[in-house]
């Protein structure tokens, strides 16, 4: 057993306890903001939108800034959809879902989203080195990847959170990373028809 270790498990909150806290809503609803920091450029690319999280279903991730593509992830796999409206009009009947390829770059972080906000750290476990500290309302994750696929990608990834989670940061190993904070997310206990809609087709 490592130093690092000891020293979570003596503060008396480990990675049991954040899943049991980050699982204990079945909505989260929230507004995200995500920028990339790229080399080649002096400003990063941002993004904003709101997200769904569903237990047991799923993530719907709606981007309305800079363009309008929703995107929806679910154990079944990784679903985009374009033209989506932003001022909030009814959607037109053949704006219809189609499915990415699992192993393209956006699958992988939207696949990464969705084990992180649904406090899925078995999932996490299984391809990272995590690292925990803090407590319940205050804790930080340091993840470090496993396998030489993700080793490729990732340096490391950096988790923050409180009751829900706030920020999520990746650090690329060709020195790129992505900061997504996400912002007034709330816990609720139903889902609206819209939404049921879009994890059912």
């Amino acid at each position: 057993m490592t130093l690092t270790t000891l020293s979570w498990q003596a503060w008396g909150f480990d990675l049991d306890d954040l899943q049991a806290q980050l699982q204990s809503a079945n909505v989260v609803r929230g507004n995200f903001i995500q920028e990339k920091f790229l080399r080649s450029l002096p400003q990063p690319l941002t993004s904003q939108g709101t997200f769904t999280l569903l237990a047991g279903q799923g993530l719907l991730w709606r981007v309305q800034i800079p363009i309008a593509i929703d995107m929806r992830i679910t154990a079944e796999g990784i679903a985009r959809r374009g033209g989506a409206p932003r001022d909030g009009a009814r959607r037109d009947v053949n704006d219809t879902w189609q499915a990415l390829p699992a192993k393209s770059s956006s699958g992988r972080e939207t696949r990464l989203f969705l084990a992180v906000l649904a406090g899925d750290t078995q999932g996490l476990k299984d391809n990272f080195d995590i690292v925990i500290e803090g407590e319940s309302q205050t804790w930080k994750l340091a993840l470090t990847p496993r396998s030489a696929l993700l080793r490729q990608v990732f340096d490391r990834i950096e988790i923050s959170g409180g009751q829900l989670v706030n920020t999520i940061e990746m650090i690329e190993t060709q020195g790129d990373r992505s900061v997504l904070r996400m912002m007034d997310a709330k816990a609720a206990t139903h889902i609206s028809d819209e939404e049921r809609r879009d994890f059912a087709n």
